[in-house]
């Protein structure tokens, strides 16, 4: 009964669509509001850094994810997407690192599960369900 329930590739699919899936909506949200991107902007040039950056977050919110949820080059996807959620506790959230929620939760758990998720996918590879598998 329980190898009927052991699927090594549906695991990764579903892991690569709710990751990239989740992911995916940040980065649509910052293509449909650019004003987001100047706000990253600001972030970065307040770490002596060339504005130009900001737009890196479109890589791991946009490019990451669609290549992680196709399953084509998952291992850099995950890359993509981990750089992406390192940067963004570095510029917003370094203050939260310890904290944690009136109800008992880290502070940081949306973005640590994103975090950890992705460097699954670095070590998991896409599976067979992909456009490419690995």
């Amino acid at each position: 009964m329980l190898s009927a329930l052991h699927n090594d590739a549906l695991g990764k699919l579903l892991l690569r669509l709710g990751v990239g899936g989740l992911i995916l909506l940040h980065g649509i949200a910052k293509l449909l509001n650019p004003g987001t991107l100047s706000w990253i902007g600001g972030l970065v040039a307040d770490h002596g850094l060339p504005t130009f950056l900001a737009y890196g977050v479109l890589l791991g919110e946009v490019v990451g994810p669609v290549m992680a949820i196709l399953g084509w080059q998952t291992r850099i996807a995950g890359a993509l997407m981990a750089g992406n959620m390192l940067v963004a506790i570095a510029l917003v959230h370094t203050g939260q690192l310890l904290t944690l929620t009136d109800r008992g939760g880290w502070a940081l758990e949306l973005q640590g599960m994103f975090l950890i998720g992705a460097l699954a996918l670095i070590f998991l590879g896409s599976g067979r369900m992909a456009v490419r598998p690995d």
